[in-house]
């Protein structure tokens, strides 16, 4: 099982804040007898006839590397390993990089972060560390 992330209880925190329920912390994938592990999976049921059930995967990413050109090759390679099998096995679900809004507001919003958010399709949920909220989802 996979250490988990500097801000896995930040993220668990923040999700659970915004009304989301964690179904799965680490989330199992499983794919050619290969066990990969995604941070977390959650599922957001709405009021209204209980019938609008959403359901996401997160990755979660501290950026605390010295180099954060590198650890963006990191959370976008795992990304599109994750986002590859979720395709074939649960289509419902959507994967989420989860990155802090100091990570969000220098390499993601670089030139590079555009390129590999836009050319990946990553989806990317911000979050403050300090106040432990979602500040942005974006698809």
């Amino acid at each position: 099982m996979p250490a988990k992330d500097f801000y896995h209880d930040t993220v668990v925190e923040a999700l659970i804040s915004d009304g989301w329920e964690i179904t799965d912390d680490p989330f199992l994938l499983s794919y050619g007898g290969r066990e990969l592990y995604v941070d977390l999976a959650a599922e957001k049921t709405t009021i209204a006839a209980q019938k609008d059930n959403r359901k996401i995967a997160v990755e979660i990413k501290s950026f605390l590397k010295p180099s954060p050109v590198r650890d963006l090759e990191e959370a976008a390679g795992q990304y599109s390993i994750y986002q590859s099998i979720l395709t074939e096995t649960e289509t419902e679900r959507m994967l989420y990089l989860a990155v802090p809004k100091r990570s969000y507001e220098s390499i993601f919003t670089e030139k590079l972060g555009q390129l590999v958010l836009k050319s990946l399709k990553i989806k990317l949920l911000v979050f403050d560390e300090l106040q432990r909220r979602i500040i942005q989802w974006i698809p």
